[in-house]
């Protein structure tokens, strides 16, 4: 190809700076409720989730990016001109990107799902024919945006309704807590570990059967648990200070909790949204390299790397403003409330990277946190933010779209040199 070496510079800076989008936007719907909770601090919440995010993406990220790199656009429509469709996921990347970026600086929590699927959406239909999307396909994605937040609404619901039974609506909460807490850190260590087994690591030439992976998984849940039992005992607990508030002390032991779940939903949310940024990079790779347009294509260790890396900048350098908005405004967090929301939001993601499914992390944690609302009462919501968080969604498609088709041309005009089409 003329042009190879330009469109592998371009594809490598707009995958990190997607990348750098989701880590700035979408990192705030791993770490929203550690800080709004006030288990972790802000400073506390980046340097946890840049470890577990990087960890999510480079180890289990792979599994999913197959679902956005193909499957939503008939390749056949271009057999004859693989640069449009370099072109056009070049677009895409910097279209999501863009938008991101945007909302990023406005405290906006929207859906880097949305963005990039909408970008990919929005330039096949007018560049390359409405014929060449596979609605199919994207009515499924769309269709798991809504299950995504109604599973994890159940979820949390669930888990929060648990934690009132057998601790909080307990004639001795604190020492319920001891009792409990430890079995909830060793299914967060479970979760974590299977999903990372199963879907992640056969890249990396490790490829467990599923009997080897479960009895791996139990072992690092019981070992997480051992962790936070040793936490759970250091904690310094004061009777005093539950004269203004009964679970004050059970608090801090949820505090310690918050951080296994934090660590959790960080790692899940790497995995399963590099694919974001890295999808169409794969892409582009993949037809730089062979020339055609490719069903199948292997995933090079850079392009994860390269995901990851993004993710965590991102979220080092303008992370906080999405955190501050989500972890403080929907609802008020407790250590208790935002574990049943962050463990809720980290199962649902976790299933779905193991699926394939390109769900959103942010649909994901704001059904949680409605979940753990509801259980306290609808009352307990914040439902103007939640109606504006939903309007980000909504215009999130359109505006990737729309910005994927200009730039689109505009590369086109660029580098196209073939034939009219």
């Amino acid at each position: 190809m003329e042009f190879s070496l330009w469109y592998l510079g371009l594809a490598a800076a707009f995958g990190l700076f997607m990348a750098w989008g989701i880590g700035a936007n979408d990192v705030a719907n791993a770490m929203a409720t550690s800080v709004g909770s006030k288990a972790l601090t802000i400073k506390q919440a980046i340097l946890v989730a840049a470890v577990f995010e990087f960890a999510g993406a480079f180890l289990a990220g792979g599994q999913v990016t197959s679902t956005i790199r193909k499957g939503i656009i008939d390749a056949s429509q271009i057999e004859g001109n693989p640069e449009l469709l370099i072109y056009g996921m070049l677009a895409a990347l910097l279209a999501a990107a863009v938008w991101l970026l945007i909302a990023s600086r406005k405290g906006w929590p929207v859906s880097t799902t949305h963005s990039i699927v909408g970008a990919i959406v929005g330039f096949a239909a007018v560049g390359i024919g409405v014929e060449s999307v596979h609605w199919a396909k994207v009515g499924t994605i769309a269709a798991s945006w809504v299950v995504s937040p109604v599973l994890s609404g159940f979820l949390a619901f669930f888990i929060f309704m648990s934690v009132q039974k057998l601790i909080l609506g307990t004639s001795d909460p604190l020492k319920n807590a001891r009792k409990y807490v430890p079995f909830y850190i060793f299914a967060v260590g479970f979760i974590l570990a299977l999903v990372t087994l199963l879907k992640g690591l056969k890249h990396i030439g490790l490829d467990l059967t599923f009997t080897q992976s479960v009895m791996v998984a139990i072992a690092s849940g019981i070992v997480t648990m051992g962790i936070g039992i040793v936490a759970i005992r250091r904690i310094k607990i004061n009777p005093d200070e539950d004269a203004d508030f009964r679970f004050t002390n059970v608090e801090k032991i949820f505090g310690i909790l918050m951080v296994f779940t934090a660590c959790g939903m960080a790692f899940a949310h790497g995995s399963n949204d590099v694919a974001n940024a890295i999808g169409p990079v794969a892409a582009i790779v993949s037809i730089v390299k062979t020339g055609a347009v490719a069903q199948k294509s292997a995933l090079a260790t850079w392009i994860l790397l390269l995901g990851a890396v993004g993710i965590v900048l991102g979220l080092a350098t303008y992370g906080w403003r999405v955190i501050r908005t989500v972890g403080r405004n929907i609802t008020e967090l407790t250590p208790s409330r935002g574990f049943a929301a962050e463990l809720a939001a980290a199962s649902t993601v976790v299933i779905a990277s193991g699926t394939g499914i390109p769900i959103s992390t942010t649909h994901t944690l704001v059904g949680a946190v409605l979940g753990v609302g509801i259980a306290r009462g609808i009352g307990a919501l914040n439902l103007r933010v939640v109606r504006n968080i939903m309007l980000s969604w909504v215009i999130t498609l359109p505006a990737g779209g729309i910005l994927a088709i200009l730039f689109f041309f505009l590369l086109k005009g660029i580098f196209y040199t073939g034939p009219a089409i």
